[in-house]
This record gives C-alpha cells, structure tokens and sequence, in this order.
C-alpha cells in the first residue's frame, strides 16, 4: 500500500514572483517555494549540512545557495548540486496551481 500523500495550499503564486523564493511553514516544516522562469517549484527550506534556512541564502539560476557555507542545492530537484562534502539532498514536493494558488503534495 502506498503513502496516502496530502495536498495542502502552501501560498499565492502572486507572492512569488519569477527569480525570487520564499519560506513556508506547513504542519511544521518549512517549505522553500521558487519561481524559476515563470515555473514554481517546492523543496526542503533547511540546508541539510548546516540547519539554515535556504530562503535566505541566493537564487542563482535553477539553485539554490546557502547564505551560510555556499552549499548549492537544484531547486527543481532538491538534489545536492555543489559541496566540498557529501550532504544530503533536500525534500522535493510536487507542485500544481489551481486558481492562483500553489498547492504542494506533501
């Protein structure tokens, strides 16, 4: 059987505009949502080698860049894209729009 997954609405796609990111939290955990060229995308908001939160670091691209140790993650993956180190990948979520909202399968 599979995990019963729950769509829940993380904000308005209004409040984030192409090239910018932001934070939010769902059921506690924090959620980063991007705009990458007029395309939403969803991932872990915590670096996985430090605990910061990745909404105050850079977009750069399709990445995202940790303010505090430049590790970069693909927004559009989670996956791990440049560290000296080997750190885990962050959490991808599926992203829809309905009705001017961002809705994430968490």
């Amino acid at each position: 059987m599979g995990v019963i997954l729950a769509s829940v609405t993380a904000c308005n796609v209004s409040d984030v505009l192409p090239g910018k990111m932001i934070k939010v939290t769902i059921d506690g955990k924090d959620i980063l949502v991007a705009n990458i060229d007029g395309t939403i995308y969803a991932t872990g908001d915590t670096c996985t080698h430090s605990g910061s939160s990745l909404s105050e670091g850079q977009l750069d691209g399709d990445r995202v860049v940790c303010g505090w140790h430049a590790a970069e993650f693909d927004c559009k993956t989670g996956k791990l894209a440049k560290f000296p180190a080997k750190i885990n990948d962050l959490p991808s979520y599926k992203v829809s729009i309905e009705s001017g909202k961002v809705i994430l399968e968490l």
